[in-house]
Protein backbone atom coordinates (compact mmCIF):
# COMPACT_ATOMS: atom_id res chain seq x y z
CA UNK A 1 0.00 0.00 0.00
CA UNK A 2 1.39 3.60 -1.22
CA UNK A 3 1.47 6.37 1.08
CA UNK A 4 -2.08 7.84 -0.70
CA UNK A 5 -3.90 5.27 -0.27
CA UNK A 6 -2.90 4.47 3.38
CA UNK A 7 -3.61 7.86 4.66
CA UNK A 8 -7.21 7.71 2.44
CA UNK A 9 -8.44 4.72 3.85
CA UNK A 10 -6.79 5.59 7.52
CA UNK A 11 -9.07 9.16 7.28
CA UNK A 12 -11.93 6.54 6.08
CA UNK A 13 -11.54 4.56 8.84
CA UNK A 14 -12.06 7.27 11.48
CA UNK A 15 -14.73 8.77 10.10
CA UNK A 16 -16.74 5.72 10.06
CA UNK A 17 -17.76 6.35 13.54
CA UNK A 18 -18.95 9.75 12.87
CA UNK A 19 -21.02 8.49 9.84
CA UNK A 20 -22.86 5.94 12.04
CA UNK A 21 -23.21 8.77 14.71
CA UNK A 22 -24.91 10.98 12.15
CA UNK A 23 -27.05 8.38 11.02
CA UNK A 24 -27.89 7.48 14.71
CA UNK A 25 -28.78 11.22 15.62
CA UNK A 26 -30.21 12.44 11.80
CA UNK A 27 -31.63 9.11 10.95
CA UNK A 28 -32.96 6.26 12.38
CA UNK A 29 -34.20 8.62 15.79
CA UNK A 30 -36.21 11.37 13.98
CA UNK A 31 -39.68 11.93 14.25
CA UNK A 32 -39.97 11.84 10.39
CA UNK A 33 -39.29 7.99 10.95
CA UNK A 34 -41.57 5.42 11.21
CA UNK A 35 -42.01 2.89 13.61
CA UNK A 36 -42.87 -0.74 13.04
CA UNK A 37 -46.10 -1.52 15.33
CA UNK A 38 -48.39 -4.09 15.76
CA UNK A 39 -52.19 -3.66 16.29
CA UNK A 40 -53.83 -5.99 18.62
CA UNK A 41 -57.68 -5.80 18.34
CA UNK A 42 -58.49 -4.85 14.59
CA UNK A 43 -61.88 -4.16 15.13
CA UNK A 44 -64.07 -1.53 17.03
CA UNK A 45 -61.03 0.70 19.08
CA UNK A 46 -59.01 -0.75 16.80
CA UNK A 47 -60.46 0.86 14.08
CA UNK A 48 -60.68 3.90 15.08
CA UNK A 49 -56.76 3.90 15.08
CA UNK A 50 -56.43 2.99 11.30
CA UNK A 51 -55.65 6.78 10.42
CA UNK A 52 -52.97 7.55 13.20
CA UNK A 53 -51.64 4.30 12.45
CA UNK A 54 -51.36 4.71 8.65
CA UNK A 55 -48.25 7.54 9.36
CA UNK A 56 -46.39 4.01 10.35
CA UNK A 57 -45.17 0.89 9.54
CA UNK A 58 -48.19 -1.37 10.64
CA UNK A 59 -45.98 -4.90 10.23
CA UNK A 60 -48.61 -7.38 12.80
CA UNK A 61 -52.12 -7.62 13.74
CA UNK A 62 -54.13 -9.87 15.62
CA UNK A 63 -57.94 -10.60 16.42
CA UNK A 64 -59.32 -13.62 18.07
CA UNK A 65 -62.28 -12.75 15.18
CA UNK A 66 -60.67 -13.92 11.44
CA UNK A 67 -63.40 -11.59 10.26
CA UNK A 68 -62.03 -8.28 12.00
CA UNK A 69 -58.25 -9.40 11.42
CA UNK A 70 -59.44 -9.87 7.83
CA UNK A 71 -61.25 -6.16 7.98
CA UNK A 72 -57.62 -4.96 9.16
CA UNK A 73 -55.49 -6.49 6.79
CA UNK A 74 -58.04 -4.77 3.82
CA UNK A 75 -56.22 -1.57 5.30
CA UNK A 76 -52.85 -3.08 6.04
CA UNK A 77 -52.09 -5.87 3.69
CA UNK A 78 -48.46 -6.16 4.06
CA UNK A 79 -49.02 -7.06 7.64
CA UNK A 80 -48.13 -10.52 9.33
CA UNK A 81 -51.84 -11.86 10.88
CA UNK A 82 -52.47 -13.62 14.20
CA UNK A 83 -55.23 -14.46 16.29
CA UNK A 84 -53.19 -15.36 19.85
CA UNK A 85 -51.10 -12.28 20.61
CA UNK A 86 -49.18 -13.70 22.44
CA UNK A 87 -47.68 -15.98 19.32
CA UNK A 88 -47.33 -11.94 18.15
CA UNK A 89 -45.14 -11.28 20.95
CA UNK A 90 -43.02 -13.72 20.77
CA UNK A 91 -42.26 -12.94 17.32
CA UNK A 92 -41.31 -9.04 17.99
CA UNK A 93 -37.84 -10.01 17.32
CA UNK A 94 -38.68 -11.65 13.90
CA UNK A 95 -41.16 -8.39 12.97
CA UNK A 96 -38.45 -6.32 13.94
CA UNK A 97 -41.39 -4.82 16.46
CA UNK A 98 -41.33 -1.24 18.07
CA UNK A 99 -44.43 -0.56 19.98
CA UNK A 100 -47.80 -2.51 20.19
CA UNK A 101 -51.26 -0.57 20.11
CA UNK A 102 -53.41 -2.47 22.84
CA UNK A 103 -57.15 -2.57 21.49
CA UNK A 104 -57.98 -6.42 23.16
CA UNK A 105 -61.44 -7.31 26.00
CA UNK A 106 -60.58 -5.12 28.77
CA UNK A 107 -59.44 -8.46 30.94
CA UNK A 108 -56.57 -8.65 28.83
CA UNK A 109 -55.12 -5.32 28.50
CA UNK A 110 -52.65 -5.78 31.81
CA UNK A 111 -51.72 -9.06 30.29
CA UNK A 112 -50.91 -8.12 27.11
CA UNK A 113 -49.38 -4.55 28.16
CA UNK A 114 -47.09 -6.81 30.83
CA UNK A 115 -46.29 -9.11 27.96
CA UNK A 116 -45.37 -6.23 25.39
CA UNK A 117 -43.09 -4.25 28.38
CA UNK A 118 -41.33 -7.85 29.34
CA UNK A 119 -39.92 -8.14 25.86
CA UNK A 120 -38.88 -4.15 25.51
CA UNK A 121 -41.68 -2.69 23.26
CA UNK A 122 -43.50 0.53 23.59
CA UNK A 123 -47.34 0.48 24.49
CA UNK A 124 -50.17 2.28 23.65
CA UNK A 125 -53.03 0.46 25.44
CA UNK A 126 -56.59 1.67 25.61
CA UNK A 127 -58.21 2.33 28.91
CA UNK A 128 -58.68 0.61 31.40
CA UNK A 129 -55.20 -0.31 32.07
CA UNK A 130 -56.15 -2.74 34.75
CA UNK A 131 -58.87 -5.05 35.81
CA UNK A 132 -57.84 -5.28 39.43
CA UNK A 133 -55.87 -3.46 41.75
CA UNK A 134 -53.07 -6.09 41.62
CA UNK A 135 -52.66 -5.56 37.77
CA UNK A 136 -52.29 -2.19 37.78
CA UNK A 137 -49.40 -2.30 40.81
CA UNK A 138 -47.94 -4.59 38.24
CA UNK A 139 -48.28 -3.16 34.89
CA UNK A 140 -46.81 -0.10 36.79
CA UNK A 141 -43.97 -1.26 38.16
CA UNK A 142 -42.65 -2.61 35.05
CA UNK A 143 -43.45 0.33 33.40
CA UNK A 144 -41.23 2.76 35.94
CA UNK A 145 -38.69 0.06 35.69
CA UNK A 146 -38.23 0.70 32.18
CA UNK A 147 -39.36 4.38 31.94
CA UNK A 148 -35.98 6.25 30.38
CA UNK A 149 -36.30 3.66 27.41
CA UNK A 150 -39.80 2.78 27.21
CA UNK A 151 -42.65 5.29 26.02
CA UNK A 152 -46.73 4.15 27.20
CA UNK A 153 -50.23 5.90 26.82
CA UNK A 154 -53.37 4.34 28.37
CA UNK A 155 -56.37 5.27 25.53
CA UNK A 156 -58.01 8.15 27.18
CA UNK A 157 -57.87 10.36 23.75
CA UNK A 158 -60.03 13.39 25.08
CA UNK A 159 -57.45 14.61 26.76
CA UNK A 160 -56.03 16.15 23.74
CA UNK A 161 -58.97 18.80 24.26
CA UNK A 162 -57.22 21.50 25.56
CA UNK A 163 -60.41 22.14 27.81
CA UNK A 164 -57.81 19.81 30.10
CA UNK A 165 -55.19 22.16 29.70
CA UNK A 166 -57.47 25.35 30.48
CA UNK A 167 -59.08 23.45 34.09
CA UNK A 168 -55.46 22.69 34.99
CA UNK A 169 -54.18 26.52 34.21
CA UNK A 170 -57.42 28.22 36.45
CA UNK A 171 -57.17 26.35 39.19
CA UNK A 172 -53.57 26.02 39.65
CA UNK A 173 -53.07 29.83 39.50
CA UNK A 174 -56.26 30.05 42.16
CA UNK A 175 -59.27 30.98 40.28
CA UNK A 176 -61.32 29.61 43.04
CA UNK A 177 -59.07 29.84 46.05
CA UNK A 178 -57.51 26.77 47.73
CA UNK A 179 -59.28 23.97 46.17
CA UNK A 180 -60.64 20.81 48.32
CA UNK A 181 -62.78 18.65 46.94
CA UNK A 182 -62.81 17.20 43.12
CA UNK A 183 -65.83 15.40 41.73
CA UNK A 184 -66.60 13.49 38.44
CA UNK A 185 -69.57 12.03 37.25
CA UNK A 186 -70.96 10.11 34.57
CA UNK A 187 -74.93 9.21 34.06
CA UNK A 188 -74.29 5.93 31.31
CA UNK A 189 -76.84 3.20 32.30
CA UNK A 190 -76.68 -0.27 31.44
CA UNK A 191 -78.20 -2.88 32.95
CA UNK A 192 -77.68 -6.67 32.78
CA UNK A 193 -79.11 -9.01 35.35
CA UNK A 194 -75.96 -11.80 35.32
CA UNK A 195 -73.56 -13.65 32.57
CA UNK A 196 -75.56 -14.93 29.75
CA UNK A 197 -76.36 -18.52 29.66
CA UNK A 198 -75.36 -21.28 26.96
CA UNK A 199 -76.88 -20.45 23.06
CA UNK A 200 -75.33 -22.29 20.58
CA UNK A 201 -71.68 -23.04 19.64
CA UNK A 202 -69.02 -20.34 18.48
CA UNK A 203 -69.02 -19.56 14.86
CA UNK A 204 -66.12 -20.57 13.10
CA UNK A 205 -64.64 -17.34 12.87
CA UNK A 206 -64.12 -16.86 16.86
CA UNK A 207 -61.52 -18.13 18.89
CA UNK A 208 -63.91 -17.65 21.52
CA UNK A 209 -61.21 -19.85 24.27
CA UNK A 210 -59.15 -17.03 23.46
CA UNK A 211 -61.16 -14.20 23.41
CA UNK A 212 -61.71 -15.81 27.14
CA UNK A 213 -58.29 -15.39 27.89
CA UNK A 214 -57.42 -15.57 31.61
CA UNK A 215 -61.23 -14.95 32.92
CA UNK A 216 -62.84 -18.21 34.06
CA UNK A 217 -64.69 -19.76 31.73
CA UNK A 218 -68.63 -18.81 30.40
CA UNK A 219 -70.21 -20.61 27.91
CA UNK A 220 -70.72 -18.76 24.88
CA UNK A 221 -73.50 -16.37 23.72
CA UNK A 222 -74.10 -14.24 21.10
CA UNK A 223 -75.42 -11.24 22.75
CA UNK A 224 -71.44 -11.08 24.30
CA UNK A 225 -70.88 -9.97 20.65
CA UNK A 226 -73.96 -8.08 19.11
CA UNK A 227 -72.67 -4.63 19.69
CA UNK A 228 -71.30 -2.32 16.46
CA UNK A 229 -68.23 -1.69 15.61
CA UNK A 230 -67.26 0.36 18.63
CA UNK A 231 -69.70 0.16 21.10
CA UNK A 232 -69.40 -3.85 21.19
CA UNK A 233 -67.58 -3.45 24.72
CA UNK A 234 -70.86 -2.58 25.69
CA UNK A 235 -72.33 -5.76 25.56
CA UNK A 236 -69.76 -7.47 28.32
CA UNK A 237 -67.65 -4.66 30.31
CA UNK A 238 -69.93 -4.77 32.45
CA UNK A 239 -69.83 -8.60 33.81
CA UNK A 240 -66.88 -8.73 36.55
CA UNK A 241 -65.04 -11.20 34.69
CA UNK A 242 -65.17 -9.31 31.71
CA UNK A 243 -64.37 -5.61 32.78
CA UNK A 244 -65.59 -3.47 35.71
CA UNK A 245 -68.56 -1.25 34.02
CA UNK A 246 -68.65 2.63 34.02
CA UNK A 247 -65.41 2.67 36.73
CA UNK A 248 -63.58 1.82 34.05
CA UNK A 249 -64.88 2.44 30.59
CA UNK A 250 -66.48 6.21 30.86
CA UNK A 251 -64.81 6.43 34.34
CA UNK A 252 -61.27 6.32 32.65
CA UNK A 253 -62.17 9.38 30.45
CA UNK A 254 -64.15 11.15 33.33
CA UNK A 255 -62.15 10.96 36.00
CA UNK A 256 -58.76 12.08 33.77
CA UNK A 257 -60.71 15.95 33.88
CA UNK A 258 -59.83 15.35 38.01
CA UNK A 259 -56.77 13.88 37.72
CA UNK A 260 -55.19 16.41 35.42
CA UNK A 261 -55.54 18.83 37.88
CA UNK A 262 -55.37 17.41 41.07
CA UNK A 263 -51.47 16.00 41.01
CA UNK A 264 -52.53 12.75 43.36
CA UNK A 265 -50.61 9.34 43.90
CA UNK A 266 -52.72 6.83 45.42
CA UNK A 267 -55.46 7.42 48.03
CA UNK A 268 -55.30 6.78 51.78
CA UNK A 269 -58.43 5.72 52.27
CA UNK A 270 -61.91 4.89 50.24
CA UNK A 271 -65.61 4.16 50.65
CA UNK A 272 -68.17 3.42 48.65
CA UNK A 273 -72.59 2.82 48.13
CA UNK A 274 -74.42 1.86 45.59
CA UNK A 275 -76.84 -0.77 44.43
CA UNK A 276 -77.31 -3.64 46.24
CA UNK A 277 -74.33 -6.34 45.55
CA UNK A 278 -74.45 -8.33 42.37
CA UNK A 279 -71.79 -11.17 42.37
CA UNK A 280 -71.77 -11.29 38.74
CA UNK A 281 -72.62 -7.50 37.39
CA UNK A 282 -70.77 -4.09 38.31
CA UNK A 283 -73.16 -1.99 39.79
CA UNK A 284 -74.31 0.71 37.73
CA UNK A 285 -75.45 3.41 40.59
CA UNK A 286 -72.07 3.95 42.30
CA UNK A 287 -70.97 6.75 44.51
CA UNK A 288 -67.32 6.38 45.62
CA UNK A 289 -65.07 8.98 47.42
CA UNK A 290 -61.56 9.14 48.39
CA UNK A 291 -59.18 10.47 50.41
CA UNK A 292 -55.69 12.33 49.23
CA UNK A 293 -53.09 13.74 51.18
CA UNK A 294 -51.77 17.23 50.36
CA UNK A 295 -48.77 17.56 48.31
CA UNK A 296 -46.29 20.94 47.19
CA UNK A 297 -49.25 22.81 45.91
CA UNK A 298 -52.55 22.21 47.93
CA UNK A 299 -53.78 20.50 50.59
CA UNK A 300 -55.57 17.61 51.27
CA UNK A 301 -58.60 17.01 49.10
CA UNK A 302 -61.13 14.59 49.26
CA UNK A 303 -62.21 12.90 45.47
CA UNK A 304 -65.36 11.53 44.39
CA UNK A 305 -66.78 9.61 41.74
CA UNK A 306 -70.37 9.21 40.61
CA UNK A 307 -72.58 6.98 38.18
CA UNK A 308 -75.53 5.37 37.18
CA UNK A 309 -77.56 8.41 38.50
CA UNK A 310 -75.58 9.37 41.94
CA UNK A 311 -74.87 12.88 41.44
CA UNK A 312 -72.85 15.59 43.82
CA UNK A 313 -74.88 18.20 44.98
CA UNK A 314 -75.04 21.01 42.58
CA UNK A 315 -73.23 24.55 44.14
CA UNK A 316 -76.44 26.65 43.47
CA UNK A 317 -80.25 25.19 42.64
CA UNK A 318 -80.19 27.13 39.02
CA UNK A 319 -77.48 24.87 37.96
CA UNK A 320 -78.62 22.01 36.92
CA UNK A 321 -75.56 19.72 36.78
CA UNK A 322 -77.64 16.48 35.23
CA UNK A 323 -77.79 18.15 31.76
CA UNK A 324 -73.72 17.46 31.99
CA UNK A 325 -73.50 13.22 30.77
CA UNK A 326 -69.85 13.36 31.84
CA UNK A 327 -68.78 16.10 34.14
CA UNK A 328 -66.46 17.35 36.54
CA UNK A 329 -66.56 20.29 39.43
CA UNK A 330 -63.85 21.49 41.66
CA UNK A 331 -64.53 23.37 44.84
CA UNK A 332 -62.19 25.93 46.40
CA UNK A 333 -62.14 28.21 49.54
CA UNK A 334 -63.81 30.75 46.88
CA UNK A 335 -65.72 29.31 44.41
CA UNK A 336 -66.65 26.23 41.95
CA UNK A 337 -65.80 25.25 38.97
CA UNK A 338 -67.35 23.05 36.88
CA UNK A 339 -66.65 21.33 33.18
CA UNK A 340 -67.36 18.89 31.03
CA UNK A 341 -64.94 17.41 28.47
CA UNK A 342 -64.82 20.73 25.79
CA UNK A 343 -66.01 23.71 28.52
CA UNK A 344 -66.28 24.80 31.61
CA UNK A 345 -67.56 27.83 33.86
CA UNK A 346 -66.17 29.53 37.20
CA UNK A 347 -68.56 30.28 40.01
CA UNK A 348 -67.65 32.64 42.22
CA UNK A 349 -69.23 32.77 45.76
CA UNK A 350 -68.44 34.56 49.15
CA UNK A 351 -68.24 38.16 50.46
CA UNK A 352 -64.16 37.90 49.04
CA UNK A 353 -64.54 36.43 46.03
CA UNK A 354 -64.40 39.30 43.45
CA UNK A 355 -61.38 37.40 41.27
CA UNK A 356 -59.52 40.69 42.31
CA UNK A 357 -57.10 37.80 44.05
CA UNK A 358 -56.90 36.01 40.47
CA UNK A 359 -54.49 36.64 38.17
CA UNK A 360 -54.63 34.86 34.77
CA UNK A 361 -51.40 33.94 33.19
CA UNK A 362 -49.49 35.41 30.58
CA UNK A 363 -50.49 33.92 27.01
CA UNK A 364 -46.43 32.97 26.71
CA UNK A 365 -47.23 30.75 29.73
CA UNK A 366 -50.28 29.02 28.73
CA UNK A 367 -49.92 25.29 27.95
CA UNK A 368 -49.38 24.42 24.65
CA UNK A 369 -51.81 21.83 22.78
CA UNK A 370 -51.21 18.02 22.88
CA UNK A 371 -51.07 18.31 19.18
CA UNK A 372 -52.57 14.38 18.76
CA UNK A 373 -53.11 11.77 21.26
CA UNK A 374 -51.36 9.17 19.42
CA UNK A 375 -48.48 11.15 17.48
CA UNK A 376 -47.78 12.43 21.53
CA UNK A 377 -47.01 8.62 22.07
CA UNK A 378 -45.60 8.14 18.21
CA UNK A 379 -43.03 10.89 19.21
CA UNK A 380 -42.42 9.57 22.80
CA UNK A 381 -41.40 6.19 21.15
CA UNK A 382 -38.64 8.04 18.75
CA UNK A 383 -36.78 9.44 21.71
CA UNK A 384 -39.32 12.25 23.36
CA UNK A 385 -40.71 9.54 26.05
CA UNK A 386 -42.80 11.85 27.76
CA UNK A 387 -46.40 11.21 27.19
CA UNK A 388 -49.70 12.88 29.41
CA UNK A 389 -51.10 9.34 29.81
CA UNK A 390 -48.46 7.05 30.98
CA UNK A 391 -48.69 3.93 32.69
CA UNK A 392 -47.74 5.71 36.14
CA UNK A 393 -50.13 8.57 35.74
CA UNK A 394 -53.22 6.58 34.26
CA UNK A 395 -51.97 3.47 36.58
CA UNK A 396 -52.58 5.65 39.57
CA UNK A 397 -55.65 6.78 38.37
CA UNK A 398 -57.07 3.32 37.79
CA UNK A 399 -55.85 1.83 41.03
CA UNK A 400 -57.98 4.59 43.02
CA UNK A 401 -60.64 3.77 40.91
CA UNK A 402 -60.72 0.16 41.71
CA UNK A 403 -60.34 0.86 45.26
CA UNK A 404 -63.62 2.02 44.88
CA UNK A 405 -64.60 -0.86 43.78
CA UNK A 406 -63.47 -3.15 46.76
CA UNK A 407 -64.49 -0.52 49.03
CA UNK A 408 -68.28 -1.16 47.55
CA UNK A 409 -67.49 -4.93 47.78
CA UNK A 410 -66.63 -5.06 51.32
CA UNK A 411 -69.39 -2.77 52.20
CA UNK A 412 -66.97 -0.58 54.67
CA UNK A 413 -64.82 2.26 54.42
CA UNK A 414 -61.49 0.91 53.70
CA UNK A 415 -58.11 2.00 54.95
CA UNK A 416 -55.07 1.71 51.89
CA UNK A 417 -51.14 1.51 52.84
CA UNK A 418 -50.28 2.88 48.94
CA UNK A 419 -46.62 1.71 49.19
CA UNK A 420 -47.66 -2.13 50.01
CA UNK A 421 -50.41 -2.27 48.29
CA UNK A 422 -52.68 -3.30 51.54
CA UNK A 423 -56.04 -2.40 52.83
CA UNK A 424 -54.99 -2.67 56.66
CA UNK A 425 -58.46 -2.10 58.51
CA UNK A 426 -60.61 -4.65 56.64
CA UNK A 427 -58.23 -7.86 55.89
CA UNK A 428 -61.06 -9.33 53.98
CA UNK A 429 -60.65 -6.67 51.38
CA UNK A 430 -57.25 -7.68 50.53
CA UNK A 431 -58.61 -10.54 48.64
CA UNK A 432 -60.87 -8.39 46.20
CA UNK A 433 -57.57 -6.48 45.28
CA UNK A 434 -56.46 -9.56 42.73
CA UNK A 435 -58.24 -12.07 40.78
CA UNK A 436 -57.92 -15.82 39.81
CA UNK A 437 -56.71 -16.52 35.91
CA UNK A 438 -57.76 -19.67 34.14
CA UNK A 439 -55.08 -22.17 34.06
CA UNK A 440 -52.43 -21.98 31.55
CA UNK A 441 -52.06 -17.86 31.57
CA UNK A 442 -49.96 -15.56 33.48
CA UNK A 443 -49.84 -12.34 34.06
CA UNK A 444 -46.20 -11.58 34.39
CA UNK A 445 -44.81 -13.69 30.28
Amino acid sequence: MNRRKFLTSTALAAAAPLVVTQFKLFGADTPSNKLNLALIGTWGRGEAHFSALATQNVVALCDVNEEHLAFGAKHFPNAKTYVDWRKLLDDHQALALDGVVICSPDHTHAFVSNWALNRGLHVYCEKPLANTVEEARVVRANYLKNKSKLATQVGTQRHEFQNFNRLRELIHDGVIGELSLAYAWGNRQLRRPGYLPAAGEPPSNLHYDLWLGPAPFHPYNPGYFSGGSGANCLQWNMYWDFGNGQVGDMGSHTMDLVWNVVDAGLPTAAEAKGEAFNPEVSPVTLETHFEHPANNWRGPIHVGWYQGGAMPNSPKAYIDLTKIDHGAMFKGTKGFVVADFTSRIILPFGDESDLTYYKPRAKSEVLPPMGGFQKEWFDACKGKLKTSCDFEYSGHMIEQMLLGLVAYRVGKKIEYDGAAGRVTNAPEANAYLSRQYREGWTLNG
